[in-house]
């Protein structure tokens, strides 16, 4: 049996070989910054935590109330008809994001592609497309395209596209909104995430203030969103504040790091049949389409979604919080509140701004010994650097960092599928800087 004084030397000499493994990885200044970084932290850390509670129950109770089995998970094959596993799922989601009706579906290549495959649904020649929140991210660019541009783009299809740029503070401003929309108007898109732009998220609360006010000035108009990074980080979602369609990629929140690939679109039962025909065929739409082996993941994903989307936002408040210490500024800033995973951190130039994303993925468990280097990536308007040493390519729910190299000099950080890891990167990456006197 083992003495209190024994079990005490004991503790106390692990306690002090965790502190050596530590400083031979980092130095003690960087472990001073972590642990004022942490504490500071804290309260934001609980907010967390009382988020992922209640969503992890909304899924588990969703599962319960589909009565998900395991035979839920069998593989379709050919057309996939009667795919339970398939409709099933569809039912959880639509029921997790307090929508009619989901499409969720592995063959969805990405998000770019869900959300491509849901405005391809809903428009037509002829109508119009206006974004309220400025400025699409990059990759949405080449679907809007230009007219007669050989592409099959939207406005190759003669739909044509129209942007409001955000008021000097990052709201939408109104008075242009509402000037800028005609007879042809149809859908009005709102991009939850900040993309590549130095503004804030938008808030479900603040969604639904613009679905207000948007069937104010037009009861018709469909209200979009992409709601890619968003899923999870706050206890509501888009369509339960009364949007009329979003979309999302399961290689981010909602696949909870094992989804291989996918996406979803759910909203208003008629707009998503919309795109379930555009996805496959008009009269066919959802109806078909074998799973392949992925609807085990694609479950899955979506039951650890909550603690691991938890885990990441964790990791973004540590990253700004321990950045804000060494007097970068961050956005948001670690006491804010969060509504997606995207942390950005401006960067004094180009050269600290390379070396935090090779550090990123120098602490990595995939890949950890590739140098990433700016380059030019299809779908970007300039040369990109991107940390990406995951086990899903582009799994951004994963942790990783990209930015585009032009002034200023801001890195986007989103992911992690452990706090630890989160913890470990952006140690790894304030270790670099400060050893390379780059800040």
């Amino acid at each position: 049996m083992m003495h209190d004084t024994e079990h005490n030397v004991m503790s106390n000499n692990q306690a002090q070989q965790e502190v050596t493994a530590l400083q031979s990885r980092f130095p003690e200044e960087v472990l001073r910054l972590a642990e004022a970084a942490e504490a500071k932290a804290e309260p934001k850390f609980k907010e967390v935590e009382r988020i992922v509670d209640y969503n992890q129950w909304k899924v588990i109770d969703a599962f319960q109330q589909h009565r998900v089995s395991d035979y839920h998970f069998a593989a379709s094959t050919g057309y996939g008809y009667n795919d339970r596993g398939r409709e099933v799922l569809d039912d959880v989601y639509a029921q997790v994001f307090g929508a009619e009706a989901a499409l969720v579906r592995p063959h969805f290549a990405s998000g770019t592609h869900t959300i491509a495959t849901a405005l391809f649904g809903l428009l037509r020649p002829g109508d119009e497309l206006l974004s309220i929140t400025g400025r699409p991210y990059d990759t949405l660019h080449k679907v809007i395209g230009k007219p007669g541009d050989g592409t099959g783009s939207l406005q190759d299809f003669g739909i044509r596209y129209r942007e409001t740029p955000l008021a000097a503070d990052g709201s939408v401003d109104w008075q242009a909104v509402g000037a800028a929309i005609g007879p042809s108007t149809k859908v009005i898109a709102i991009q939850r995430s900040r993309g590549y732009d130095w503004r804030p998220s938008f808030a479900v609360e603040q969604i639904a203030e613009m679905v207000r006010r948007v069937k104010e000035l037009r009861s018709d108009l469909i209200v979009f969103v992409d709601n890619c990074y968003g899923e999870f980080t706050e206890t509501r979602e888009p369509t339960e504040a009364g949007a009329d369609v979003i979309a999302g990629s399961l290689i981010k929140n909602p696949g909870g790091g094992l989804a291989a690939s996918g996406g979803y679109i759910a909203g208003k039962r008629c707009y998503v049949e919309q795109a379930a025909y555009r996805l496959t065929a008009p009269g066919i739409g959802g109806e078909v389409g074998a799973m392949l082996g992925q609807t085990r993941s694609m479950y899955q994903g979506l039951f650890l979604s909550p603690h691991t989307v938890g885990q990441a936002v964790k990791g973004a408040i540590f990253a700004a919080a321990l950045f804000e210490e060494l007097g970068l500024t961050t956005h948001p800033a670690w006491s804010d509140s969060r509504t997606d995973l995207i942390q950005a951190i401006r960067f004094p130039g180009r050269e600290p701004l390379i070396a935090f994303v090779q550090a990123i993925q120098a602490a990595a468990a995939v890949d950890a010994h590739v140098v990433p280097e700016p380059w030019d990536m299809p779908g970007y308007e300039h040369p990109v650097i991107m940390a990406a040493g995951t086990f899903i390519q582009g799994g951004s729910l994963e942790l990783s960092a990209d930015a585009p190299i032009r002034e200023p000099y801001i890195a986007y950080m989103q992911g992690g599928l452990t706090y630890s890891h989160v913890k470990l990167g952006v140690l790894t990456a304030v270790h670099r800087l400060i050893s390379q006197k780059l800040l």
